[in-house]
């Protein structure tokens, strides 16, 4: 259990409270730092896959871990951004991106209950999806306010995330859609 990538795992979900801290801190450079360390965090997750997937070094724990950490990052980052985005046009893609989590968190839980895991496994476009959303979350922690820029820059990326969010969502209840609407009795 404790090897390198499930320890960049529990290094993902320990750096949360450290870019939330820093972000809040009054430091003049302090929203370039957490995004630094969010981005950092970011990367964790492409190394620890390739590193368990090279090694063979694949675990139940991490299995269950990794996915958890990812969607505890995002909407940790998420809230912190809708206080400093506080518009209809941020808290929009914001909702599909955290609702979609939710969405297909379930989906995946009640697919393996029902012995189809596999028909929910992840898919090359949630990879993409998960790579740009951590981009454009990274981008947004590092704008300042008055840095129309970058925000606007970090507006368009979050849209674009938010887009294949959505795709990736449809994706994967597409390949479900089989088993959510058999007529069996089995809920």
């Amino acid at each position: 259990m404790w090897n390198l990538p499930n320890i960049l795992t529990l290094m993902r979900i320990a750096l949360i409270p450290v870019f939330i801290a820093v972000y809040y801190t009054s430091w003049e450079w302090h929203n370039l730092l957490a995004a630094a360390i969010f981005g950092l965090a970011a990367a964790t997750d492409w190394v620890d896959g390739y590193v368990a997937r090279k090694y063979n070094q694949v675990t139940p724990f991490g299995a269950f871990l990794d996915p958890v950490a990812d969607k505890l990052i995002v909407v940790a980052a998420m809230v912190m951004l809708l206080e400093q985005y506080s518009t209809p046009w941020f808290a929009l893609p914001a909702v599909v991106i955290i609702g979609r989590e939710i969405i297909i968190s379930a989906l995946r839980e009640w697919m393996a209950e029902r012995g189809y895991s596999g028909t929910v496994a992840v898919a090359m476009i949630g990879k993409v999806k998960t790579w740009v959303q951590m981009s454009a979350i990274a981008l947004l922690l590092a704008a300042r306010p008055e840095d129309q820029l970058f925000t606007q820059l970090g507006y368009v990326a979050i849209y674009f995330a938010a887009g294949l969010t959505l795709w990736s969502m449809v994706h994967y209840l597409r390949a479900a859609w089989p088993q959510l609407s058999a007529t069996d009795n089995k809920s």
